[in-house]
């Protein structure tokens, strides 16, 4: 794979992020600063901002989030899906997108570079920012999830204390095999990195739809974070990674439970308005050109994700949200 880095502040393009065997190696998120009482950046939500992209799954986690832990205080920009060569930009004249309303940056690397002038590494969504310090605060989708829950006074819980061990485990399988396994297949630099990465993912696939059949969620009898991570990824399963990132073994409509995890989160209220599958599709396909030269969008499929799922009759507490 490639994609594009700042590097002491000069804008990189086609940097390498495969090993030398071809496998996928996505680096780790480097801007960790956390929200705390005694710190830097106190709980107040009013004071902070995301950055994020519908398209991106990882972003689309952190909205959902937010979203079902009632932070209307959490103002929101976002960001054209097509990332050009300059990277994620603003291009409020687009459907579904805003304009910088906090910085009035053209370009999402200007916040990071605002944030540290000698900024080096990715430029990702999502980036959590804070409004009064007017710097970045977070740019790990894992822990703008936890803080979002953690740090404020929220609606609901989905990262229960007495079970956070066993989602965070969860978590830890979930980006394993599937989150970043779906990215492992796509970008896989070689044959065998192809095949592995194919057999981790659908091995997990089985072992969660088996999982599935009996409960409602994946941890406890409640609905959690670890719910939101799996359906980033299911969500754009069928239309995306199926066809894009050759993950064609099988659909996630060809199994019943996942296919119908996928609609009950879908369907728990405010989720399905964060959802849109056109950002979705116009990211993967034209902003990868080695993997998709034409940048052909493809049509289908028509999920019905709107549909009966059954799953109400299954043990687990929604928490009242459909």
């Amino acid at each position: 794979m490639a994609r594009n880095m700042l590097v002491d502040g000069e804008w990189q393009h086609n940097v390498s992020e495969t090993s030398d065997d071809g496998d996928f190696q996505r680096e780790e998120s480097v801007i960790r600063h956390r929200i705390t009482e005694d710190g830097v950046f106190p709980p107040e939500p009013e004071r902070y901002h995301l950055y994020m992209s519908r398209a991106c799954p990882w972003a689309h986690g952190t909205l959902i989030t937010a979203k079902l832990l009632g932070l209307d205080g959490i103002t929101v920009d976002v960001v054209d899906p097509f990332r050009a060569e300059n990277g994620w930009q603003f291009t409020p004249e687009k459907t579904d997108c805003t304009p910088d309303t906090v910085n009035g940056f053209d370009y999402l690397y200007e916040a990071y570079v605002h944030a540290d002038p000698d900024y080096t590494g990715r430029v990702t969504v999502p980036l959590l920012w804070d409004k009064e310090e007017n710097t970045a605060v977070n740019n790990e989708s894992l822990d703008i999830l936890r803080m979002f829950n953690t740090a404020f006074d929220t609606a609901r819980d989905l990262y229960p204390e007495q079970i956070r061990d066993d989602i965070d485990a969860r978590m830890q399988d979930l980006y394993d095999t599937i989150n970043n396994g779906v990215y492992r297949a796509g970008f896989a630099g070689s044959q065998d990195a192809y095949d592995r990465a194919i057999d981790d993912l659908f091995t997990a696939l089985n072992r969660y739809n088996e999982r599935l059949a009996e409960q409602r969620f994946l941890v406890g009898n409640q609905l959690t974070i670890a719910d939101i991570r799996l359906f980033q990824t299911l969500l754009r399963f069928d239309p995306v990674y199926h066809t894009h990132f050759k993950c064609n073994v099988k659909q996630i409509s060809d199994y019943p439970n996942l296919h119908g995890f996928l609609k009950d989160v879908y369907q728990l209220q405010g989720v399905a308005d964060t959802v849109n599958m056109a950002h979705i599709k116009e990211h993967y396909y034209r902003t990868h050109p080695s993997l998709n030269p034409k940048r052909i969008v493809a049509r289908g499929p028509d999920m019905n994700l709107a549909g009966p799922h059954e799953r109400d009759a299954l043990p687990g507490d929604p928490l009242g949200l459909t």
